[in-house]
């Protein structure tokens, strides 16, 4: 089992008969460019960015974290469009993470369905999922905006798993993702949580807010799993 793997499932992790991830920061590097655009909005409303309190206030609702960083509720319709316009210049190119086409690739041909949950922009999202390639993997998508509520709540979870087929028995579900929201969702909806260690979720945080396993990526994590097959 490749190094930073748990499996506290154990023959269990064959039962899974599908697979649905985060976007941002699991299957592609968009993280940078999403840190420094909230920095620059920040900045815009005189708010110098720390990073320990931008991981403290982390959430996919991006106006939540907003409330919480000290942006007036009032203004947070600007506040989107500024990001938007700072985002779109930071991230030039998106690039897959380390191997993601590979392995998944390798899901599909194991049978595994699979769909991605995210809190991004679905015209974002779309582009994003064109220019890598990897849209054919993950026909389901549930993106921010497709529901009133995101990510802990468990409805997009829920979305995607009644597309798939498999709202009645969630635990045959794995959800991967790299913040402690992500994990959050998984539980409360009884799938199983596997963490990806990144910038917003040390090993730890991602235990402690429900994941069942955690791996330093998404690619280790999937050799793990069909080896155990």
């Amino acid at each position: 089992m490749p190094a930073g793997l748990s499996n506290p499932w154990g023959a269990r992790i064959g039962l899974v008969d599908a697979i649905v991830f985060d976007w941002d920061g699991t299957l592609v590097d968009t993280l940078p460019a999403i840190t420094d655009a909230n920095a620059e909005v920040l900045g815009s409303y005189g708010i110098a960015f720390d990073a320990d309190a931008y991981r403290r206030a982390y959430s996919p609702d991006w106006q939540e974290m907003y409330l919480r960083l000290g942006i007036d509720r009032a203004q947070m319709a600007e506040a989107g469009g500024r990001w938007l316009a700072a985002y779109r210049r930071e991230m030039r190119e998106v690039r897959a993470m380390p191997r993601v086409a590979e392995v998944l690739e390798r899901l599909t041909e194991a049978g595994l369905a699979m769909g991605l949950v995210t809190a991004g922009e679905r015209t974002v999202v779309e582009d994003q999922l064109a220019s890598t390639g990897l849209g054919r993997f993950l026909p389901v998508r549930v993106c921010g905006g497709d529901l009133p509520v995101m990510k802990p709540h468990p409805a997009p979870l829920r979305r995607a798993l009644a597309e798939l087929g498999l709202e009645e028995v969630p635990e045959r579900t794995a959800y991967i993702g790299d913040a402690q929201d992500d994990m959050r969702m998984a539980r409360a909806v009884g799938a199983h949580g596997v963490g990806i260690v990144s910038m917003l979720g040390a090993h730890a945080d991602l235990l402690s807010a429900g994941a069942s396993e955690v791996a330093e990526s998404v690619a280790g994590w999937v050799d793990g799993f069909l080896a155990s097959r």
